[in-house]
């Protein structure tokens, strides 16, 4: 029995280095397309203007020298061995990071949020002792408000780079790989060549985005692996064929002399070498699709050396070729018989990492969305086996757009590589930033260390940073206009999101009011499942209470459904539904709160619509046997209960359960944690919230046997009422809301509210389209927010 314990643990071992291998593998068509065609412009970026190849070759040995070392220090030391470990449940990128934060301190400034949300599986929080240093950081920023809206300006900033990124690189990779023909053309011909070619590439790109990444994704790794094979032969090439000494040049010691010769423009010309770290943020903002791992592997044992290889080679090559001081670029680097193969593997990675920078703007878009962030627009799912593959049409074409104006506008690769630049560095400062609040907060270190991490990595990057800003007016000021519009975009659109939900807090009607409807007052219950879509989470929505006032009826099953979302990466399945009673059995209205992750999938409305009336059959029975084992021990829960009667009851997360007949009811007195036996297994309650377990089958059973217990008959009968509901039809109801702002509003407020949200409003996609309403099914009920 031990040797065979051994030998499966072996196996496993064995299998899953193998999986590991397999995704280090993969992730070098996704993660690292970007980073490794860097080699393209790096040099001719910064070798544009402000510095010259000398005989001396002191600027080329000291460009190696900084390129080597902003490697080594920001992808390899940064983001492979301390960035990557602030996953958030093996997410990463910068929503990762901030609902990281949002977890350990109450920052967030999303509506909705519950104390049952704590109690998720993917809800996970470090248990370390509460050291001093860190409580005094939470409460510093727990007390400030103004402190939680400049950490999400922060966030809305990195994704608007991130975003200002996707339309950069796919311009500056394809027109850097295609400027490969100017070595074979003449300077007429070639000006008129690159631009079209350039263009085409990209609509084509772009116009297959709708096929999704799945589909010609297996060629992806392929590719990119024999451009890192290429250019790591090329550098090895170059490097023996022309100065074997090169490696000297890796010292720091060229930093500064390159730094004492260029003096100012040195420094100006730093701007061209950050683009060698282009793509590094993707190994963070992926590392959901493969493993810490994987991508640590990849980059470390491939990745990383094929680059230095690759510019190493290039210095190499120009150190000893001086006559070609005003062609500098990756190209004359390679051997006249090899540039037309060379030509070709270039650009297909160019399309490569263009296509994985592309996919990476869609998924943090919808993040966006996803927080409230960003205006609703329509997101296809490409794939229905791999999770996260996505498609935004509008966003596609409005990059596509922007992408071949940037190229035609700027034409060369120095104003694209300005623009790029700081971008990236931006989104990087970001990062740093977060990762030295989820050190403290999250990983419980002390401050000193987290200070010491923002020093010495955000040092090197304003560094750069500051290099990209004085190229303000040669293309830098492309990602910094975007940035602020997008911003202020975002920042509107949440503005108001949160004002239309205070509107409706302090608006609701209450229970007793929904009650006290009903034939006396004219009011008519009509066969049908009623869903009223609502951001609250308790008590009776406006918008409801003028339906019944304008049309006096409202359907046999009534169900207020909430769909919300909470800072965790993924919600099980199981976890997914909260559900409760609003007033007592006979009035079959019910409470559905249905939470999202930010990196989930939403369901499509027929699913949804038999998923909540499965979940709601679970239900039912739960409760009429948690309400009969109070009635039975005669507690204190039951008199509460029986209190709230005509009030809201306690929400249970209902899970894929199967019920039986079997009524055998077993409570703990203290009520921590019950065990009810009714056909399923364990039910817990913490606090509001009471979690059934989930186990292996997935049906539902509406047919109940003949019973004179009077409780099963009351089930019964709503089980049936349930099921004679469905066959009726299923009606949404929707609000259709007006939002301005009150008199007396600042005009910024008035701006913004009455102007710029409505607008948004009215131009992007409505609640029915984004939750796949069918208009047949659909009630909207007009609703004017003075906010």
């Amino acid at each position: 029995m031990d040797i065979d314990n051994g030998k499966c643990w072996h196996n496993s071992k064995k299998d899953s280095w193998r999986t590991t291998l397999l995704l280090a593998y993969q992730s070098l068509g996704v993660v690292y397309g970007d980073l490794s065609t860097s080699p393209l412009y790096v040099y001719k970026s910064t070798f544009a203007e402000d510095i010259h190849h000398s005989e001396t070759n002191e600027e080329i040995f000291g460009v190696l020298s900084f390129v080597f070392w902003t490697l080594t220090l920001v992808p390899l030391f940064k983001y492979v061995f301390i960035v990557l470990r602030a996953d958030d449940n093996g997410e990463g990128g910068t929503f990762a990071l901030y609902s990281s934060i949002c977890r350990h301190a109450k920052v967030s400034l999303l509506p909705n949020r519950q104390i049952a949300d704590e109690s998720l599986s993917t809800y996970k929080l470090e248990q370390s002792p509460d050291r001093e240093y860190n409580s005094k950081v939470r409460m510093l920023l727990e007390k400030y408000k103004f402190l939680h809206t400049a950490l999400l300006i922060l966030v809305l900033l990195g994704t608007c780079m991130v975003i200002g990124d996707g339309l950069l690189t796919p311009a500056i990779s394809v027109f850097s790989a295609v400027s490969g023909l100017e070595l074979s053309m003449s300077k007429n011909h070639h000006q008129y060549a690159v631009i079209p070619i350039t263009c085409f590439i990209l609509v084509c790109l772009f116009a297959l985005q709708h096929y999704g990444t799945h589909r010609v994704g297996f060629f992806f790794a392929p590719i990119v692996l024999v451009w890192l094979v290429c250019i790591s032969a090329l550098g090895l090439y170059n490097i023996i064929h022309w100065n074997p000494h090169v490696y000297q040049a890796l010292s720091p010691y060229y930093m500064l002399k390159f730094f004492k010769k260029t003096k100012s423009k040195g420094w100006m010309s730093l701007g061209g070498i950050l683009l060698c770290i282009t793509g590094s943020e993707a190994m963070f903002a992926d590392l959901g699709h493969f493993s810490y791992a994987a991508i640590q592997i990849a980059f470390t044992f491939l990745v990383y050396p094929a680059l230095i290889l690759a510019y190493m080679g290039q210095a190499a090559y120009l150190s000893r070729n001086h006559q070609n001081a005003d062609q500098i670029g990756f190209y004359v680097s390679v051997p006249e018989s090899l540039r037309w193969p060379v030509l070709a593997i270039a650009i297909l990675s160019s399309v490569v990492g263009s296509q994985a920078i592309i996919s990476g703007t869609f998924s943090i878009i919808n993040q966006s969305q996803s927080l409230g962030c960003f205006p609703r627009v329509k997101v296809v799912h490409t794939s229905d086996k791999i999770h996260g593959q996505i498609y935004i049409p509008e966003i596609n074409w409005m990059l596509m757009i922007l992408c071949i104006a940037v190229t035609i506008g700027f034409r060369d690769i120095k104003h694209m590589g300005n623009a790029s630049g700081l971008a990236v560095m931006a989104v990087m400062l970001v990062t740093t930033c977060l990762t030295s609040l989820v050190i403290i907060l999250c990983w419980h270190k002390p401050p000193i260390i987290a200070l010491f991490f923002l020093l010495f990595f955000g040092s090197v990057e304003l560094l750069y940073f500051s290099a990209s800003l004085v190229k303000f007016r040669e293309g830098a000021w492309l990602p910094i206009l975007l940035a602020l519009f997008l911003v202020t975009v975002m920042f509107v659109w949440h503005y108001a999101t949160i004002k239309k939900y205070e509107y409706d807090l302090h608006n609701k009607v209450s229970l007793e009011w929904l009650l006290a409807l009903g034939p006396t007052l004219g009011i008519c219950r009509v066969p049908g499942i009623g869903l009223v879509f609502t951001d609250l989470t308790s008590g009776i929505p406006a918008n409801f209470s003028r339906f019944v006032t304008n049309l006096p009826a409202f359907h046999r099953i009534l169900v207020f459904v909430c769909v919300k979302f909470v800072p965790v990466p993924f919600v099980p399945p199981a976890e997914r539904y909260l559900l409760g009673r609003v007033g007592p059995a006979s009035l079959r209205a019910y409470r559905c709160i249905v939470r999202y992750g930010y990196r989930d999938v939403h369901q499509d409305v027929d699913s949804f619509e038999s998923d909540l009336v499965r979940r709601l059959a679970d239900f039912i029975p739960y409760d009429w046997c948690h309400q009969q084992a109070n009635a039975g021990q005669g507690n204190e829960d039951h008199a509460s209960t029986s209190g709230r009667s005509s009030g809201e009851h306690r929400l249970a997360v209902v899970g894929n359960t199967e019920f039986s007949r079997s009524l055998v009811f077993d409570v703990d007195e203290n009520m921590q944690q019950e065990s009810v036996s009714c056909g399923f297994q364990t039910v817990e309650s913490i606090g509001d919230i009471i979690e059934m377990s989930t186990p292996k089958e997935r049906r539902v059973r509406f047919a109940i046997e003949e019973s004179e217990d009077p409780t099963e008959v009351q089930m019964r009968q709503e089980l049936e009422d349930l099921m004679a509901a469905q066959q009726s039809g299923t009606a949404f109801i929707l609000g259709h809301s007006h939002v301005k702002a009150k008199q007396g509003s600042s005009v910024f407020k008035r701006l913004a509210v009455n102007f710029g949200y409505n607008f948004l409003r009215r131009n992007c996609r409505g609640p029915d389209v984004v939750l796949k309403v069918p208009p047949a099914s659909l009630l909207e009920v007009g609703m004017v927010y003075v906010v």
